[in-house]
């Protein structure tokens, strides 16, 4: 997708990102200046991401999560993040407009791609959030929803699905 090795930034990714993300000229160039030096391949594997993920969650297993994020950051499904799609993933989860988020948030959910989300799949993402939730912490949880099972429960109902109901996006 982007430039791969070059210590310079594409003239085509940096007006595309300029055009589909609130950074500016010179913060992408900045960006893209430390994404090589972190990766030097001018791509995140799928390990690095997971990784650098449980730095934020030192007391957790992000593992589980980190594999689903990285997922629905993927966008060209070769197992690895270019620096387009880095830049797309920070902007869409830290500034972009709710249908952004809302159309991450259902890939995210739309475990095997499919277009529906159904309940197994919320349940796989909500047990990997459990993960990262230490034990103590759980124990203060609702007793509606302090286990994967009940809070997948939860948010079924809440959306007024059936047990084999699925969600579509539109």
């Amino acid at each position: 997708m982007g430039n791969s090795k070059s210590s310079a930034l594409s003239k085509e990714i940096l007006e595309e990102l300029q055009m589909n993300t609130k950074f500016t000229q010179e913060e992408l160039c900045t960006w893209y200046q430390s994404f090589l030096k972190e990766c030097p391949s001018g791509r995140i594997s799928k390990k690095q991401f997971e990784s650098i993920y449980s730095k934020f969650f030192p007391d957790a297993d992000p593992k589980a999560y980190a594999h689903h994020v990285f997922r629905s950051f993927d966008a060209n499904n070769d197992g690895t993040l270019d620096f387009k799609e880095y830049m797309i993933a920070l902007h869409m989860t830290s500034s972009g407009k709710a249908n952004q988020k809302l159309e991450w948030a259902f890939s995210l959910y739309d475990v095997d791609g499919n277009g529906t989300i159904n309940k197994t799949e919320v349940l796989e993402i909500i047990m990997a959030i459990f993960k990262m939730i230490n034990a103590e912490d759980q124990k203060h949880l609702p007793e509606d929803e302090n286990t994967p099972e009940k809070r997948t429960n939860k948010i079924w109902v809440y959306f007024g699905k059936k047990d084999d109901g699925k969600s579509h996006f539109a």
